[in-house]
């Protein structure tokens, strides 16, 4: 019969590898959700036959228009 502290050796290993296999198909699955978010942040979201690119710089340019005007009121110059 084989010697308790070596039969208690033996569990403790099994048990870690029990462990080591559950926390590694955990951060597997970790991995593979922020893969699908990421995949998903990087589609397009704009319009059919529109360009993200293009819907960006209206954006910009209607940004610069309202700096433009609140630098016209805060200097007082009537638009």
């Amino acid at each position: 019969m084989p010697e308790p502290t070596l039969v208690i050796a033996i569990a403790a290993l099994v048990g870690l590898v029990v462990v080591v296999a559950a926390l590694l198909k955990a951060w597997q699955g970790w991995l593979a959700l922020k893969q699908r978010e990421l995949d998903a942040h990087a589609a397009p979201h704009s319009s059919p036959g529109g360009s993200p690119l293009g819907a960006a710089r209206i954006e910009l340019s209607d940004l610069k228009e309202r700096i433009r005007k609140l630098e016209a009121i805060a200097s007082g110059v009537d638009l």
